[in-house]
């Protein structure tokens, strides 16, 4: 399954592995090798907890690789429409809002990135500057107008 990355967010998850397997990995190794010097592994809350962290860091590692052998990287259009890699400003209540659309792997909506399969994102996608979109939230219905697409 394709995972469609920004060239940021790509570039941005290849330095994130690039540093676990190297600067993290040693680090580990050495709390385990310090650990293990305490003696009596069975009992000894700074080698199970240096493991478990290991665990963490390889699962996490396993995680990279995967969404970065699946990516497809996607540049952003210039047909007006929101696409991933679009920005969008949107207007609500006239309150402006600007996000980048991207993937879920991506996203982190204090940075002002939202998934394009997230409720709005889905809303989103395909249409243009000028649009509007309807969305159902907890306080109640909202309306946003797509004031630009970049």
């Amino acid at each position: 399954m394709s995972n469609y990355l920004t060239p940021e967010g790509l570039e941005k998850f290849k330095k994130e592995l690039e540093n676990l397997e190297t600067v993290k990995r040693r680090e580990l190794a050495d709390k385990l090798n310090y650990a293990i010097s305490f003696g009596d592994l069975k009992e000894n809350a700074a080698y199970h907890e240096a493991k478990e962290a290991q665990g963490f860091l390889e699962g996490r590692i396993q995680e990279l690789k995967a969404i970065i052998s699946n990516a497809k990287v996607v540049e952003k259009n210039n047909n007006g429409m929101v696409g991933i890699g679009s920005t969008v400003l949107l207007s609500l209540n006239g309150s402006n809002e600007e996000y980048s659309i991207v993937s879920p792997e991506e996203a982190d909506i204090f940075k002002g990135k939202l998934s394009f399969k997230s409720p709005l994102g889905k809303l989103l996608i395909g249409k243009a500057k000028g649009s509007r979109v309807n969305i159902e939230t907890p306080g109640g219905k909202s309306e946003y107008l797509i004031v630009d697409v970049r």
